[in-house]
């Protein structure tokens, strides 16, 4: 396992090294957050997803480079949304998707899945069959992002599903140090669920 990982470097820069794992940490620190409630998910995440954008771009793997790049993007929105106040309370608290937000989170998959599939094409990039998979899974994390980012409890299903699929993919494409942190992220995201799953029912015993 561990001769698995260190071959994955061998050919790598140290620069390249340094900043995987600069994205490790952050990326696990913002997952942490997000579980916690804690707006220090976004500054976190932001720092990850941007290095992670850039590094996944140096790879040539563009699903993977375009849910970093919303990421940051979402980021932004979700820190601007999770700050709203309201007489000293959060305008935006914990909750279940409505009928609505349901509909748009499919469209917004499939919108997601349609847009990648068609950026590999517009750039004349050869879709394998891994790259199927990641186009699969943008549409899961754009949607999962929009979900935080609204502080819907779906969006740690989404994230559960989508570290799921993608823990083995990096393997597969010989990122370790990111296999590795889509395996934390799913058992984070298991967690996060059950924290928020407990903090919904207690409001709604209020």
């Amino acid at each position: 396992m561990i001769e698995f990982f260190l071959n994955a470097y061998k050919n790598a820069s140290t620069t390249q090294i340094v900043l995987e794992f600069i994205a490790f940490v952050f990326g696990i620190l913002s997952v942490w957050f997000a579980k916690k409630e804690n707006i220090w998910v976004y500054p976190t995440g932001l720092i990850a997803t941007i290095i992670t954008t850039y590094l996944l771009y140096l790879a040539g793997y563009l699903g993977d480079m375009m849910i970093n790049g919303y990421f940051s993007i979402m980021s932004v929105y979700g820190w601007y949304k999770w700050t709203l106040k309201e007489n000293e309370t959060h305008v935006v608290a914990i909750s279940r998707t409505n009928t609505r937000e349901k509909i748009i989170g499919i469209a917004l998959f499939f919108v997601t899945i349609l847009v990648v599939f068609g950026i590999y094409n517009f750039f004349d990039y050869e879709i394998k069959k891994d790259n199927y998979i990641d186009i699969f899974a943008s549409g899961i994390f754009f949607t999962g992002m929009w979900y935080m980012a609204l502080k819907k409890i779906e969006n740690w299903t989404l994230w559960i599903l989508g570290d799921i699929i993608v823990t083995p993919l990096y393997a597969y494409r010989g990122l370790g140090m990111l296999s590795l942190q889509y395996l934390i992220f799913t058992i984070l995201a298991i967690s996060a669920y059950l924290e928020w799953r407990k903090i919904l029912n207690k409001n709604s015993q209020r």
